[in-house]
Protein backbone atom coordinates (compact mmCIF):
# COMPACT_ATOMS: atom_id res chain seq x y z
CA UNK A 1 0.00 0.00 0.00
CA UNK A 2 1.30 3.44 -0.97
CA UNK A 3 0.16 6.30 1.24
CA UNK A 4 -0.45 9.81 -0.06
CA UNK A 5 -0.56 13.04 1.93
CA UNK A 6 -2.46 15.88 0.30
CA UNK A 7 -1.40 19.42 1.24
CA UNK A 8 -4.14 22.01 0.67
CA UNK A 9 -4.95 25.53 1.84
CA UNK A 10 -8.54 26.02 0.67
CA UNK A 11 -11.76 24.29 -0.28
CA UNK A 12 -10.06 21.12 -1.45
CA UNK A 13 -11.95 20.41 -4.67
CA UNK A 14 -8.89 18.66 -6.13
CA UNK A 15 -8.29 16.83 -2.86
CA UNK A 16 -11.91 15.64 -2.95
CA UNK A 17 -11.46 14.28 -6.50
CA UNK A 18 -8.25 12.49 -5.47
CA UNK A 19 -9.93 10.97 -2.41
CA UNK A 20 -12.88 9.77 -4.51
CA UNK A 21 -10.55 8.36 -7.18
CA UNK A 22 -8.60 6.24 -4.68
CA UNK A 23 -11.50 5.33 -2.37
CA UNK A 24 -11.65 1.66 -3.42
CA UNK A 25 -8.03 1.31 -4.54
CA UNK A 26 -6.23 -1.49 -2.73
CA UNK A 27 -2.72 -0.26 -3.63
CA UNK A 28 -2.98 3.52 -3.06
CA UNK A 29 -4.47 5.28 -0.05
CA UNK A 30 -4.99 8.93 0.89
CA UNK A 31 -3.66 8.67 4.43
CA UNK A 32 -3.41 12.31 5.53
CA UNK A 33 -4.66 15.81 4.70
CA UNK A 34 -2.30 18.63 5.71
CA UNK A 35 -3.41 22.26 5.82
CA UNK A 36 -1.91 25.55 6.91
CA UNK A 37 -5.37 27.02 7.57
CA UNK A 38 -7.41 25.72 10.53
CA UNK A 39 -10.64 26.89 8.84
CA UNK A 40 -9.93 25.40 5.40
CA UNK A 41 -12.90 23.53 3.94
CA UNK A 42 -10.57 20.70 2.89
CA UNK A 43 -10.44 19.69 6.58
CA UNK A 44 -14.23 19.20 6.59
CA UNK A 45 -13.92 17.03 3.48
CA UNK A 46 -11.21 14.96 5.20
CA UNK A 47 -13.38 14.55 8.28
CA UNK A 48 -16.35 13.47 6.13
CA UNK A 49 -14.11 10.79 4.59
CA UNK A 50 -12.48 9.65 7.86
CA UNK A 51 -9.04 10.85 6.76
CA UNK A 52 -6.69 12.10 9.48
CA UNK A 53 -5.73 15.76 9.30
CA UNK A 54 -2.73 17.82 10.34
CA UNK A 55 -2.80 21.58 10.76
CA UNK A 56 0.61 23.18 10.47
CA UNK A 57 1.86 26.63 11.42
CA UNK A 58 4.41 28.73 9.58
CA UNK A 59 7.07 28.80 12.32
CA UNK A 60 7.19 25.02 12.72
CA UNK A 61 7.05 24.42 8.97
CA UNK A 62 10.02 26.64 8.20
CA UNK A 63 12.08 26.55 11.41
CA UNK A 64 11.88 22.88 12.33
CA UNK A 65 11.56 19.54 10.59
CA UNK A 66 8.82 18.22 12.87
CA UNK A 67 6.44 17.61 9.97
CA UNK A 68 8.77 14.81 8.84
CA UNK A 69 7.89 12.92 12.04
CA UNK A 70 4.19 13.33 11.30
CA UNK A 71 4.62 12.13 7.72
CA UNK A 72 6.61 9.13 8.95
CA UNK A 73 3.91 8.35 11.54
CA UNK A 74 1.39 8.04 8.69
CA UNK A 75 3.93 6.17 6.52
CA UNK A 76 3.61 8.73 3.73
CA UNK A 77 5.23 7.69 0.46
CA UNK A 78 4.11 10.56 -1.76
CA UNK A 79 2.84 14.14 -1.37
CA UNK A 80 0.36 15.90 -3.64
CA UNK A 81 0.05 19.68 -3.36
CA UNK A 82 -3.51 20.66 -4.25
CA UNK A 83 -3.85 24.38 -3.76
CA UNK A 84 -1.21 24.61 -1.04
CA UNK A 85 0.09 28.17 -1.10
CA UNK A 86 3.30 28.01 0.96
CA UNK A 87 6.71 27.49 -0.58
CA UNK A 88 8.00 24.02 0.31
CA UNK A 89 11.20 24.18 2.42
CA UNK A 90 14.37 22.46 1.19
CA UNK A 91 14.38 19.81 3.94
CA UNK A 92 10.94 18.55 2.83
CA UNK A 93 11.90 18.54 -0.86
CA UNK A 94 15.02 16.51 0.00
CA UNK A 95 12.97 14.05 2.08
CA UNK A 96 10.62 13.39 -0.87
CA UNK A 97 12.76 13.61 -4.03
CA UNK A 98 10.52 13.14 -7.07
CA UNK A 99 7.80 12.06 -4.67
CA UNK A 100 6.04 15.39 -4.34
CA UNK A 101 3.98 16.98 -7.09
CA UNK A 102 2.02 20.18 -7.51
CA UNK A 103 -0.79 21.14 -9.84
CA UNK A 104 -0.68 24.63 -11.34
CA UNK A 105 -3.69 26.23 -13.07
CA UNK A 106 -1.77 27.41 -16.13
CA UNK A 107 0.77 26.25 -18.65
CA UNK A 108 4.19 26.64 -17.08
CA UNK A 109 6.70 28.18 -17.40
CA UNK A 110 4.39 31.12 -18.16
CA UNK A 111 2.20 32.39 -15.34
CA UNK A 112 4.11 30.71 -12.53
CA UNK A 113 5.96 31.93 -9.46
CA UNK A 114 5.12 33.63 -6.19
CA UNK A 115 1.66 35.17 -6.18
CA UNK A 116 0.56 33.32 -9.31
CA UNK A 117 -2.24 31.14 -8.01
CA UNK A 118 -5.97 30.83 -8.47
CA UNK A 119 -7.75 33.84 -9.90
CA UNK A 120 -4.48 35.81 -10.22
CA UNK A 121 -3.32 33.34 -12.87
CA UNK A 122 -6.57 33.44 -14.83
CA UNK A 123 -6.66 37.26 -14.77
CA UNK A 124 -3.12 37.40 -16.18
CA UNK A 125 -3.90 34.83 -18.88
CA UNK A 126 -7.03 36.78 -19.88
CA UNK A 127 -5.26 40.16 -19.81
CA UNK A 128 -2.55 38.83 -22.16
CA UNK A 129 -5.24 37.58 -24.57
CA UNK A 130 -3.90 34.03 -24.62
CA UNK A 131 -5.74 31.63 -26.93
CA UNK A 132 -5.30 28.65 -24.61
CA UNK A 133 -4.64 27.86 -20.99
CA UNK A 134 -4.51 24.63 -19.07
CA UNK A 135 -2.83 22.79 -16.25
CA UNK A 136 0.68 21.75 -15.39
CA UNK A 137 1.60 18.93 -13.05
CA UNK A 138 5.21 19.20 -11.94
CA UNK A 139 7.61 17.88 -9.35
CA UNK A 140 8.19 20.20 -6.43
CA UNK A 141 11.55 21.82 -5.79
CA UNK A 142 12.63 24.72 -3.57
CA UNK A 143 11.17 27.36 -5.92
CA UNK A 144 7.58 28.19 -6.83
CA UNK A 145 6.49 26.36 -9.99
CA UNK A 146 10.01 25.55 -11.25
CA UNK A 147 10.14 21.76 -10.77
CA UNK A 148 10.37 19.42 -13.74
CA UNK A 149 7.12 19.24 -15.68
CA UNK A 150 5.36 15.86 -15.64
CA UNK A 151 2.21 16.59 -17.63
CA UNK A 152 0.27 19.41 -19.26
CA UNK A 153 -3.24 19.59 -20.70
CA UNK A 154 -4.77 22.53 -22.53
CA UNK A 155 -8.14 24.13 -23.09
CA UNK A 156 -9.00 26.82 -25.65
CA UNK A 157 -9.86 30.36 -24.61
CA UNK A 158 -12.54 32.21 -26.59
CA UNK A 159 -12.06 35.95 -27.12
CA UNK A 160 -15.12 36.56 -24.95
CA UNK A 161 -13.96 34.35 -22.03
CA UNK A 162 -13.57 36.03 -18.65
CA UNK A 163 -11.10 34.95 -15.95
CA UNK A 164 -14.03 33.11 -14.33
CA UNK A 165 -14.74 31.22 -17.58
CA UNK A 166 -11.07 30.27 -17.87
CA UNK A 167 -11.01 29.14 -14.24
CA UNK A 168 -14.00 26.85 -14.80
CA UNK A 169 -12.45 25.21 -17.86
CA UNK A 170 -9.08 24.79 -16.16
CA UNK A 171 -10.72 23.29 -13.06
CA UNK A 172 -12.37 20.62 -15.22
CA UNK A 173 -8.92 19.63 -16.48
CA UNK A 174 -7.54 19.58 -12.94
CA UNK A 175 -10.32 17.36 -11.63
CA UNK A 176 -9.98 14.91 -14.50
CA UNK A 177 -6.21 14.64 -14.83
CA UNK A 178 -4.75 15.14 -11.34
CA UNK A 179 -5.96 11.83 -9.83
CA UNK A 180 -5.09 9.89 -13.00
CA UNK A 181 -1.55 11.28 -13.30
CA UNK A 182 -1.03 10.68 -9.59
CA UNK A 183 -2.13 7.06 -10.01
CA UNK A 184 0.19 6.63 -12.99
CA UNK A 185 3.17 7.99 -11.04
CA UNK A 186 2.45 5.80 -8.03
CA UNK A 187 1.91 2.71 -10.16
CA UNK A 188 5.25 3.25 -11.90
CA UNK A 189 7.30 3.75 -8.72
Amino acid sequence: MKNIAIFASGTGSNAKKIVAHFRDNTAINVALIVSNKPTAKVLDMANDNNIPTLIINRADFYKSTSILDDLEKYQIDFIALAGFLWLIPAYLVKAFPNKMINIHPALLPKYGGKGMYGHHVHKAVCKNKETESGITLHYVNEHYDEGNIIFQATCPIAPTDTPTDIAGNVLKLEHYYFPRILQSLLSDS
